[in-house]
């Protein structure tokens, strides 16, 4: 009768451990899908800003060339598992370029009239609000996962199971400053 017991609360251990790590996983493959998301919508936007970059060469072959010299100095990463590290990377890099673009357009008006010029960036503010929206998820989904993993007693399967914390997203600290009125 003991054997039996025993047996029975090994089961029950069992099942536990088994079911926390099975949890644990499914949260994990979210953050993983929510980062690529981010990724996803980061190559769209460096696509977008290369034919922003060849329009721009049209009207202005020198600042074009020289804007192409620094995007492509400033390649983003395709990988298939990015890490937050890459994410925050492209982020910064894409912003740095978005800035230099609108300068350039700045001095051409029939650049900033063109209607390539004007579809392009409205499909980079479409990115960008997407990659945006995908960071919230990422961020949120890290949040679940980092609850699973330190919250007692899962924390104890966790532990010996090999997950640890996740790192949250960057803010854009730039965005921070607001304009005085």
């Amino acid at each position: 009768m003991t054997a039996i017991i025993i047996i029975a609360a090994v089961a029950l251990i069992a099942f536990w451990v088994i079911g926390i790590q099975n949890k644990l996983v499914k949260v994990d493959e979210l953050c993983k899908n929510a980062l690529k998301q981010i990724n996803v919508q980061q190559v769209s936007r460096y696509d977008a800003l290369k034919a922003l970059i060849k329009l721009t060469r049209e009207y202005a072959s020198y600042e074009g060339e020289t804007l192409e010299k620094v995007i492509s100095a400033r390649r983003i990463t395709s990988s298939p598992s990015p890490s937050v590290e890459d994410i925050n990377a492209n982020e910064r890099a894409l912003q740095q370029a978005m800035v230099q673009l609108n300068a350039v357009a700045e001095q051409y008006p029939d650049l900033k009239a063109n209607q390539s010029y004007q579809q392009t960036m409205a499909d980079i503010k479409s990115y960008e609000e997407n990659v945006r929206l995908s960071r919230m998820t990422f961020n949120d989904t890290v949040t679940k996962y980092n609850n699973q993993v330190r919250v007692f007693p899962a924390s104890l399967v966790a532990g010996l199971l090999g997950f640890a914390q996740r790192d949250y997203l960057a803010e854009d600290t730039s965005k921070n400053e607001y304009p005085e009125i």
